[in-house]
């Protein structure tokens, strides 16, 4: 069931509150081919929720290609009932449920992530209590996603961040240079001395050269790094972290201090618009993708676009 994007335009808020649901079913999609294991721990979950209790119709589907967790998300979502849809995956994977639930305007579904990838940024900073406690109390509560729009194009949604500048291209060189501690150190001092600033124009016709730009639904990323003090999921706001242009000495020290002692408080809003320059990427979870120069970029809050358990 494909979603029709002429009923939903860039800035529009179809999410109403809904009184928290308990869950009827339980999906868990992953990657069997993942570098985190992702098939050993769904089984395990699986099993667990089987022994604690076995009138819970639990599934376990693998994905086949890029893209597929969509799918398969976005059919379940559009079928009957209130299922749970886990994602046994990093933050990429989780995305791509989190979009397919979303392609379904009305859905009983809510999505759970179950940490199989690489940063788990979102699972390691949003969860109460470990996942099976979560989806045997069964309650569902709301959750904020970032809505990204890009000129004309249909918008996308984010769980965790949004991020332009040194954050896409530091995960670009990542993926050519490989994951794990060592590779991923070198790749990002690669890439941080290699980076030169991209432009961005407000709407008063300002002008900014920016190194780092990142619009955050929770207040950790890429592991370390602390962005906001105070940043929720979902109190219909995202903090914004923008760090204009600066020598690479100075760049170093912030990046020091926000793994060692956090960035502290950051400026938090439900909208932001800018218009690209120059073309640049741009991160959305974890995935990367290009934004063309001249491109206005929107990005709004929206609240309570996700019914969750964690």
């Amino acid at each position: 069931m494909a979603r029709d994007e002429s009923r939903f335009p860039c800035g529009t808020d179809v999410y109403a509150a809904r009184v928290a649901e308990t869950i009827d079913s339980v999906l868990v999609v992953f990657n069997p081919g993942s570098t985190g294991d992702a098939d050993a721990r769904s089984r395990a979950l699986r099993d667990e929720l089987a022994a604690a209790r076995p009138e819970l119709s639990v599934e376990l589907r693998p994905t086949e290609y890029a893209g597929h967790a969509r799918v398969i998300a976005r059919e379940v979502a559009a079928g009957p009932g209130r299922p749970l849809i886990v994602s046994a995956s990093g933050d990429g994977g989780y995305n791509e449920v989190v979009n397919g639930i979303v392609d379904v305007p009305g859905t009983g579904a809510a999505a759970a992530v179950l940490a199989a990838g690489n940063a788990n940024d979102h699972e390691r900073v949003t969860a109460r209590r470990p996942l099976v406690e979560a989806i045997l109390d069964g309650r569902t509560e709301r959750m904020d996603l970032l809505e990204l729009c890009l000129g004309d194009a249909a918008p996308q949604y984010a769980h965790s961040y949004i991020g332009f500048g040194l954050t896409p291209v530091v995960a670009l060189q990542i993926e050519e240079g490989g994951k794990g501690t060592l590779r991923e150190v070198l790749s990002t001092v690669r890439s941080f001395w290699a980076f030169t600033p991209f432009e961005i124009e407000f709407s008063t016709g300002d002008r900014k050269r920016v190194d780092h730009l990142v619009l955050a639904n929770i207040g950790e990323m890429a592991k370390v790094a602390e962005l906001s003090e105070d940043s929720r999921p979902d109190d219909g706001r995202f903090e914004v972290v923008l760090l204009e242009h600066r020598p690479k000495w100075m760049q170093v020290a912030i990046a020091v201090k926000a793994a060692l002692r956090g960035l502290g408080r950051q400026p938090a809003t439900s909208e932001f618009r800018f218009t690209s320059c120059g073309p640049m990427p741009v991160q959305v979870d974890g995935e990367v993708s290009d934004v063309a120069a001249g491109t206005e970029v929107r990005v709004r809050c929206a609240a309570g676009a996700l019914s969750v358990v964690r």
